[in-house]
């Protein structure tokens, strides 16, 4: 019978930490920037850094937020200005 009791006490507890993880993600959910995620696709990926931000990543922000878009040493090549430029327009 104890065996009964311990798994029924540890699945509600189960339960209800879930449940309350649950509401926290919901609660505490960050809202990013859907432009963000474009630009960070147009991109090359190689976060080499040559553009002064730590990463394609905070390159993308900084230009979503307002900075040129002709940062990006690798990607001059491949057009990624011009997509740059045509996301933001979209905006």
């Amino acid at each position: 019978m104890v065996v009964v009791y311990s798994a029924v006490l540890l699945g509600s507890i189960g339960f209800i930490f879930g449940l309350f993880l649950s509401f926290m993600s919901e609660k505490f959910k960050v809202e990013e920037d859907p432009t963000v995620k474009l630009i960070l696709e147009a991109l090359p990926g190689i976060n080499c850094g040559a553009c002064g931000y730590p990463g394609c990543e905070g390159y993308a922000k900084a230009v979503a937020k307002g900075d040129k878009p002709d940062k990006c040493l690798p990607g001059k090549k491949s057009g990624v200005e011009e997509a740059i430029k045509e996301i933001l327009s979209k905006k």
